[in-house]
């Protein structure tokens, strides 16, 4: 019996990018079974279709793509998640991790090792390198030893938690029913103690101290 053609969706704002790709990948005999270009569109369509993997661009001009992978995943977990992108930044990565994505590949990949990533992710497989991810969270604690948390107060630590959640600065407020400018000011204290400059660098470490 054949096996069944991988089905995939594709994000990015470029039509010529969005026919390339498809060509490469139904020409390996892949299934593309839809495209967009904007991130408005990607998460109804992808929900909609239910593709086995979401090839999605990290930037577009109305949104991100790892924005579009965090609201599929919360929704579907099913469909796994590529990463696409022009740009070598950890703050990407941070955040693609974050997302749930199943891989962050650049776009000066060859073909053949996008098509190989593809069906990777749709069998199961992380592309997210395990001594890169450790890399990424050695460089988060940022020689603070192995428990930076420890330096926090409760209510640090408990606004760390919900920062690792995704929730913004007023979905906290009203969680703990404090004004958005207070959590905005706590939010700075526990990045500086942690020696942490970004707000994404924060969550990834909330996901690894995270308490039962």
């Amino acid at each position: 019996m054949d096996t069944p053609s991988v089905r995939v969706f594709l994000l990015d704002d470029h039509e010529v990018v969005r026919h390339g790709l498809r060509g490469l990948l139904e020409g390996a005999g892949l299934d593309v079974v839809g495209d967009v270009g904007t991130t408005t569109e990607a998460v109804p369509e992808i929900l909609r279709l239910k593709p086995d993997v979401a090839v999605l661009d990290a930037r577009l001009p109305d949104g991100s793509g790892i924005d579009v992978c965090r609201e599929v995943r919360s929704a579907d977990p099913s469909v796994k998640v590529l990463i696409l992108t022009s740009y070598d930044d950890d703050d990407a990565l941070f955040a693609a991790i974050m997302a749930g994505a199943a891989g962050y590949v650049l776009k000066q990949v060859r073909g053949n090792e996008l098509v190989e990533a593809v069906r990777r992710v749709s069998d199961g497989q992380s592309l997210l390198d395990p001594a890169i991810t450790m890399q990424v969270l050695e460089r988060i604690r940022n020689g603070h030893g192995d428990d930076p948390i420890s330096r926090l107060t409760s209510q640090e630590r408990r606004i760390l938690d919900l920062i690792g959640e995704g929730m913004t600065n007023r979905q906290i407020a009203e969680a703990m029913s404090l004004a958005e400018k207070t959590v905005k000011n706590y939010v700075s204290q526990l990045l500086a103690k942690l020696g942490l400059e970004r707000r994404t660098q924060a969550a990834v470490l909330a996901a690894t101290h995270k308490r039962p």
